[in-house]
């Protein structure tokens, strides 16, 4: 396998858990628009919302295999500095140190762990994934923005255990321990 192979192998991963990751829940400060120090519903679903169209990279209104495909291109347009068709060690490496400058940036400004979301490596491993396909409650491998909303919903209710309407900080915090704490899913079967 050629060192081109394993990048691009490793920019489909990328991709592919950019997008489960994104069912996690987010930073109680990115998702707190008003400033007052916690989540409403409808900041929650707002925040769920411009996700989803982010993730919508093909704008057709549903989560799904032609997205992911569009992502890896973009990442790997991203990589291919010189724009030949190739992603080089090089460029693989420059993109990489890039990356973690941006991070350090970040970290700087936000006084955060860096990484996404706040804690190192940004990955939730299978988890994501599982969490993607609980979205998904029709089972037709494409999530609408009705069913990431949904899972979004239900992702706030779970983490309100005050049931106040709203997510604390501590809630947050909670919530993202717990995702973290969770068992991987077991192997998907060939």
């Amino acid at each position: 396998m050629t060192r081109n192979h394993i990048i691009l192998g490793a920019v489909a991963a990328v991709a592919l858990g950019g997008a489960a990751i994104a069912l996690q829940p987010a930073r109680p400060m990115k998702m707190d628009s008003d400033g007052n120090g916690s989540v409403s519903k409808s900041e929650a679903l707002a925040s769920a919302d411009a996700m989803f169209l982010k993730m919508d990279v093909n704008a057709d209104g549903t989560l799904n295999a032609a997205d992911r495909e569009a992502k890896r291109k973009e990442h790997f347009l991203m990589l291919d500095a010189d724009k030949n068709g190739s992603v080089t060690e090089a460029e693989f490496i420059a993109a990489r140190e890039t990356r973690i400058a941006d991070r350090a940036e970040r970290k700087g400004e936000h006084g955060h762990k860096g990484g996404r979301h706040g804690h190192h490596g940004g990955g939730l491993g299978g988890r994501g994934m599982a969490m993607m396909q609980t979205a998904d409650t029709n089972k037709d491998q494409a999530i609408s923005q009705a069913e990431f909303r949904a899972a979004a919903d239900a992702r706030f209710a779970k983490a309100d255990t005050d049931k106040s309407g709203t997510l604390s900080a501590a809630e947050m915090k909670a919530a993202r321990k717990a995702m973290r704490d969770m068992p991987p899913p077991p192997p998907a079967a060939n």
